[in-house]
């Protein structure tokens, strides 16, 4: 009896998933692994673990309809893994290959593990390209984006994949299933998203593949995505597509398929061109993590941030802009593009605060959190690693431009919102300085060079 055990990550779907493409053995065993680091250090918060639970809940109905299951366990994956392996009797352990550092080296860690005669098979998947695709080794990939995406215009991206009919049956006697949440984080559990988000983000492919719909078919929103991309408030402004794509409930091939359909019945766009170009950027973070390695992370344990870092993650700055997104963050689990590039530049060039600090920040609380496009967007930012040039951003400048009403903030900070539209909200301190005080860091970054 052959038995195949597949190890899902962060490809938690069925369809465009090489796992379970090609010959499969005789009977086929389908594990996640929770890292328990993750809970003990709290790198992982209630909105991104009840997010994970609905992806891998909603997975393991997907699988049982189509004869197989789902096992979910915590602990160490790559010891994990190895050992359900060896109870198994597997003869192959197949893996998709993930950009992270510690993902990479889960990887490395699990093949000495396994037994002589049980095969790891790594493949690829989920992206645009295939390692195959480059037209130069990963290692010799251009460092910045812009060379990046010349280099590889030219390539046709992958198209995805099928979805399987039926799948080999679950091994006998084989333990299966999942703990109930509650079991697992009791606040995760408990958490629910607040409503002044106005979406409801739900896990797991299903939702992905219908919002992917609805946001091109249904609403049809994305022919307005060039005008409204940089919104902070409603459903529609943006695709909200990443928290599927980080968690691989969507693939960026079938995202790219969607947009070819749409655009051959209503035409290219300035707004389908300007959605692809985010699958690009996806795209880079990826390959470039896979360059930096461990140095995505930026070397040694950064320094306390005291109580500005506090401060900025409770949404306590002082500067409405930044706390509304702060606190966005905070009950909702998920930050539009244009608010994390503030809340970013914030922290890291008005309060001095390190940038791994915030990068660790979102990583606990982004339903959406990437380790490549969120670490290598903090980077970004901060102007470390790859990034020869920081990006800061005029907060107050970004605010009125945005948020020109203040609906944005007093939204999200309702001790604003009897001021009157406008200025005020941004600048209440201006307004009524008997009430608010100026936040510190004007003082701080009064002399301080922006950028545009």
């Amino acid at each position: 009896m052959s038995i195949d055990l597949v190890w899902l990550r962060q490809d938690l779907r069925l369809a465009d998933n090489p796992l379970f493409a090609g010959p499969l053995g005789e009977h086929l065993a389908c594990a996640y692994v929770l890292d328990e680091r993750w809970l003990k250090e709290r790198r992982i918060g209630a909105a991104r673990l009840g997010f994970l639970w609905q992806s891998l809940i909603e997975l393991r109905g997907r699988l049982l309809a189509r004869g197989s299951d789902l096992l979910v366990r915590l602990g160490d994956p790559s010891e994990e893994v190895a050992a359900l392996a060896a109870e198994l009797g597997a003869r192959r352990v197949r893996v998709r290959w993930d950009p992270g550092w510690e993902e990479t080296r889960a990887v490395e860690r699990l093949a000495p593990r396994l037994a002589a005669d049980c095969e790891l098979e790594c493949l690829e998947g989920g992206m645009l390209f295939t390692e195959d695709d480059l037209p130069r080794p990963v290692e010799a990939l251009p460092p910045g984006f812009s060379g990046f995406r010349r280099r590889l215009e030219t390539v046709t991206p992958q198209y995805a994949g099928s979805i399987p009919v039926t799948l080999p049956p679950w091994p006998p006697q084989a333990s299966r299933g999942l703990p109930p949440l509650r079991w697992v984080d009791v606040r995760a559990a408990e958490w629910s998203a607040s409503s002044l988000g106005g979406f409801r983000f739900t896990g797991g492919e299903r939702a992905g593949l219908a919002r992917l719909n609805d946001y091109l078919w249904g609403s049809g929103a994305v022919a307005h995505y060039a005008e409204t991309r940089n919104g902070l408030v409603g459903a529609d402004v943006s695709s909200r597509l990443s928290p599927w794509l980080a968690l691989g409930c969507l693939s960026a091939a079938q995202v790219n398929d969607a947009l070819d359909d749409w655009e051959a019945e209503s035409g290219a766009s300035d707004s389908s061109r300007w959605l692809r170009f985010e699958l690009w950027w996806r795209e880079y973070f990826h390959w470039a993590a896979r360059q930096d390695g461990r140095r995505l992370y930026g070397g040694a344990t950064p320094p306390d941030g005291g109580e500005d870092f506090a401060a900025w993650c409770r949404g306590e700055t002082g500067l409405p802009f930044v706390d509304a997104g702060m606190r966005e963050l905070a009950e909702t689990g998920w930050l539009s593009n244009r608010a994390r590039q503030n809340v970013a530049s914030h922290l890291v060039h008005d309060l001095g605060v390190d940038w791994r600090l915030g990068a660790a920040w979102f990583e606990r609380c982004l339903i959406d959190h990437d380790v490549a496009s969120n670490w290598g967007n903090w980077g970004y930012i901060a102007g470390r690693g790859r990034h020869a040039r920081a990006h800061r951003f005029d907060v107050l400048d970004q605010a009125e431009r945005y948020d020109p009403r203040g609906d944005y903030v007093a939204r999200w900070c309702p001790e604003l919102a009897d001021l009157p539209p406008g200025s005020a909200r941004h600048r209440p301190w201006q307004h009524d300085p008997a009430v608010f005080l100026p936040p510190p860091s004007l003082a701080m970054s009064a002399h301080r060079d922006v950028a545009p």
